[in-house]
């Protein structure tokens, strides 16, 4: 069987890896992933094991030393400005006569009746009303009971309501 992917190390990366094994302060699956590049190493200081590593090859030494895949995923959005505000307005609105509140299954099923989209999962449903939360009432509108007061910092430092109840 040939070999589609051949790890040659150069002697700054050989040492790069011994050192981070002698060091032993990393993160295990790193620690794995340089074991197995120095065991695949098939210059004449490696023993050339067959466990190849194919991101070594393409990508270079940080990459095959990372346990996770670089980058973030991106996904397109799923509903435009129109469909998300269809759905707000839908879960604003009364549930269904047989029901006493929307659920998520309940909303996507329901855009999909009204067609405002082919498809739809629950978990898009959720993630847009997650996203769409009302402003915070103003600080001066919250009302705290006179007991919850009691620990309470004002700005001024002082504590709200005067002194603490005698024990």
């Amino acid at each position: 069987m040939t070999k589609k992917y051949r790890v040659t190390l150069m002697p700054a990366e050989r040492e790069e890896l011994e050192r981070l094994l002698a060091r032993g302060k990393a993160d295990v699956r790193k620690i794995k992933h340089a074991q197995i590049l120095l065991k695949a190493d098939e210059t004449d200081d490696g023993p050339a094991w067959s466990d190849v590593r194919q991101r070594f090859v393409e990508e270079g030494l940080a990459s095959a030393l990372s346990p996770y895949r670089g980058g973030t995923r991106v996904y397109e959005r799923k509903l435009d400005g129109a469909q998300e505000a269809h759905l707000i307005a839908l879960a604003c609105s009364a549930p269904p006569d047989e029901r006493a509140r929307w659920t998520l299954r309940l909303l996507a099923q329901r855009m999909v009746e009204l067609a405002y989209v082919d498809t739809l999962s629950y978990e898009t449903v959720r993630q847009t009303l997650k996203t769409e939360r009302p402003a915070t009432a103003p600080q001066a509108d919250v009302v705290h009971p006179r007991e919850a007061l009691g620990g309470v910092r004002l700005p001024h430092g002082r504590r709200a309501g005067g002194p603490p109840p005698p024990v």
